[in-house]
């Protein structure tokens, strides 16, 4: 391999080969709201001015699944909690079931998976006494209720719901659905390291959604897909995922997935020493990111791209890289990214010969550290 001006060979930088995450960190929201309390002591009485309240419980359920539809998620919660009490007032089963179903729905959202779980198995519970319920409410609780217990840990189960799912979306022609629950069960035998199941479910996932025409849709597969493949080190199979997910990505301005496919292509490629590919795509995230002022996004591919130089012997472009990623990372004032390229910057100026900016950094690196 050439090496541009005079090199150590003992002086590498390395570039992380992880995915970047896709779940959020788990957030407390508020519990399941029980039934009223009984008491048989006390005559049950009719409940007042019940077709006012009706009105009123409808009212709320619609206020909660517009909240959700516009990610106000808390004020959600409080509108669905509110409309599920009176419908269990009444004893109005259908209502409740769709309103714990929209319960289950924005728990899961919120990163709330217990209780997310616990709406899900009263929203089964409900609508098992009602054999006249709508089953798309069936399919939807048992999907939130799937995907729960993946986040959970609780895979054998998440799989088992998850294919009930599938088997009743198959049962009513609820394509949509069909699509959902493949690609969710993929999602779950790669959690439990079953890959060929896992890409046998997604790749099921594709083709559906592909006759839909759903490009939203057939984007997220796509990437599923290329993560999946990704896991196993199969670089080349998950760039062929990345680069079909890209386009649909661009072609749809999702800039945030964009950026994510682009950055994942750059690393395959690098794995794959394909340095020359992998600095395009690492140069058009960062295209990108600056356009939408994705500071993370930038200080990222400034050091992904010092990486993919240095490994094709381009030094003095690395160390520009880095003094950029050290800049911006100084700017936002986010120390550890200013401490790791400070450390790139040392590495590759001792990599070139450049010993004194090479201990110019490293006596930075250790007045950051006093600091």
């Amino acid at each position: 391999m050439s090496k541009k001006g005079r090199s150590h060979t003992s002086y590498k930088n390395t570039l992380p080969m992880h995915l970047p995450q896709i779940h959020g960190e788990e957030q407390g929201i508020q519990n399941i709201v029980d039934g009223l309390v009984e008491n048989s002591q006390v005559e049950e009485l009719p409940f007042p001015n019940q077709e006012e309240h009706s009105s009123e419980a409808s009212k709320l359920l619609e206020e909660g699944i517009k909240y959700q539809q516009n990610g106000e998620l808390t004020n959600a919660i409080e509108s669905l909690q509110e409309s599920l009490a009176l419908f269990q007032a009444f004893g109005n089963i259908h209502k409740q079931a769709q309103t714990l179903s929209y319960l289950a729905l924005v728990a899961y959202s919120s990163g709330d998976y217990k209780s997310a779980i616990a709406y899900s198995q009263q929203c089964l519970s409900t609508s098992y006494k009602d054999k006249f319920i709508d089953v798309s409410i069936k399919v939807q609780a048992l999907s939130h209720l799937g995907n729960a217990l993946r986040h959970t840990g609780k895979l054998e189960k998440a799989a088992e719901s998850l294919k009930e799912c599938l088997q009743i979306a198959y049962q009513v022609g609820d394509k949509r659905s069909q699509v959902a629950a493949l690609n969710n069960l993929g999602l779950v035998y790669k959690a439990l390291n079953q890959i060929p199941q896992a890409i046998e479910y997604q790749e099921q996932s594709l083709k559906l959604i592909r006759e839909l025409e759903d490009k939203w849709g057939e984007e997220q597969v796509l990437k599923n897909l290329g993560n999946t493949w990704y896991t196993i080190g199969e670089y080349t199979q998950a760039s062929i995922y990345y680069e079909q997910c890209v386009k649909i990505s661009q072609s749809l301005h999702h800039h945030r997935n964009t950026s994510q496919i682009l950055r994942n292509l750059g690393n395959a490629n690098y794995a794959l020493g394909n340095y020359h590919k992998a600095i395009a795509y690492y140069q058009q995230r960062l295209v990108l990111v600056s356009k939408i002022k994705d500071f993370r996004g930038q200080e990222q591919s400034l050091g992904s791209l010092g990486v993919a130089c240095e490994a094709l012997g381009n030094y003095s472009k690395a160390i520009e890289y880095y003094e950029q990623r050290l800049e911006l990372a100084r700017s936002i004032k986010d120390r550890r990214s200013e401490e790791q390229s400070l450390t790139s910057l040392k590495v590759a100026c001792y990599a070139v010969g450049d010993y004194s900016k090479a201990m110019k950094y490293e006596q930075q690196t250790a007045m950051q550290g006093d600091s």
